[in-house]
């Protein structure tokens, strides 16, 4: 059978497939984050489709690290029914729900303050953020572990960090929004040292698999390369980190240039250069490109953004390219799944 079909297990967890629905931002929350009825004809359509691992958006840790208003929330017990609708409606046709937590740091759009390791601006058109002193840090640390909580109540099965795309954790990680001079800057091992805080602060409340989101390429010099990402690979999976899930951009300002498969590089340096599995993502429209990242080890899950937004059934699809059979969602899909 084509790698793409077979179950995959992560930690304790058992996938039908590997093929994963990435987290997208949809701005379609209430303005107090409660997920709405769009959220579940959203995810539901896609594990419909038979989607492997579905991770919901990046859903705000606290308020003023919601990207806009619009974001999805879990920082209150509130939030939790909500969310929970999801996952049963996403584990109804055997797919998993995972949840991405974010803080987007200089990057929110909320009306509050907002928060950063430095007082830089992304750019003119957002606001100047607060530098965030220790108690700031402890305050976002505590309440990345207090989301993993809820997550846990409204039963997602898997746990992704957002560290990626210029929010708060990936301003931290960076040289070039990390102008810090204290014990959470300089140096390499400084600048992870908050993901390092939210890594143990999630594992002492989370038994289930954890991924990190990363962009491992920061397209400007002195930026972050897929090289420098091994370090910090190394050091999440010495935490007990299960995926990386390796995007890439969003950091500062910056020219990129996208086309077909243009990040499964960086999946594959980091998957190779620190020993960790990796998922994929990037512009993958095809069966094939999917298939052929597997069976080349570039990955070991193949993550689809866009794609599965032009196309909920993308598995059938692929199926079909690979000669594969792929069961139907339940009886009332079969007359119409197989020809």
């Amino acid at each position: 059978m084509a790698l793409l079909f077979k179950p995959f297990t992560i930690k304790n967890l058992e996938l039908k497939n590997r093929i994963v629905m990435s987290p997208m931002c949809m701005y379609q929350a209430k303005n107090d984050g409660f997920a709405t009825d769009f959220h579940l004809t959203h995810y539901t359509s896609r594990a419909v489709g038979q989607v492997g691992l579905i991770i919901v958006e990046a859903t705000g840790v606290v308020p003023e690290g919601r990207i806009t208003e619009n974001d999805l929330g879990i920082w209150s017990d509130n939030h939790i029914a909500g969310l929970s609708r999801i996952v049963t409606n996403v584990n109804a046709y055997g797919a998993k729900a995972g949840i991405q937590l974010a803080h987007a740091g200089r990057k929110a759009t909320v009306r509050d303050d907002i928060y950063a390791p430095s007082a830089i601006a992304f750019n003119d058109q957002y606001k100047t953020p607060i530098e965030m002193s220790k108690d700031d840090i402890a305050y976002v640390v505590d309440s990345f572990a207090k989301a993993t909580v809820r997550a846990k109540k409204a039963g997602f099965e898997f746990i992704e960090i957002h560290g990626a795309h210029g929010y708060l954790i990936n301003q931290f990680l960076s040289p070039l929004t990390n102008k810090r001079e204290d014990d959470y800057g300089g140096a390499a091992e400084n600048r992870y040292r908050v993901l390092r805080e939210v890594l143990d602060a999630v594992r002492s409340v989370w038994n289930g698999p954890i991924s990190v989101r990363v962009s491992a390429n920061e397209y400007v010099e002195n930026g972050l390369t897929a090289e420098d990402y091994i370090q910090f690979a190394r050091w999440m999976k010495s935490q007990d980190v299960d995926l990386i899930d390796v995007s890439s951009g969003g950091v500062v300002p910056a020219h990129v240039e996208s086309f077909p498969l243009y990040q499964v590089p960086f999946s594959e340096t980091i998957r190779n250069g620190a020993e960790i599995k990796t998922g994929a993502i990037g512009i993958i429209t095809t069966g094939k490109e999917a298939e052929d990242i597997l069976q080349q080890e570039k990955a070991d899950l193949i993550l689809l953004g866009r794609e599965l937004l032009r196309d909920p059934y993308f598995p059938y699809r692929a199926a079909q390219q690979l000669g594969v059979h792929l069961e139907a969602p339940n009886d009332s899909y079969r007359r119409g799944w197989h020809q």
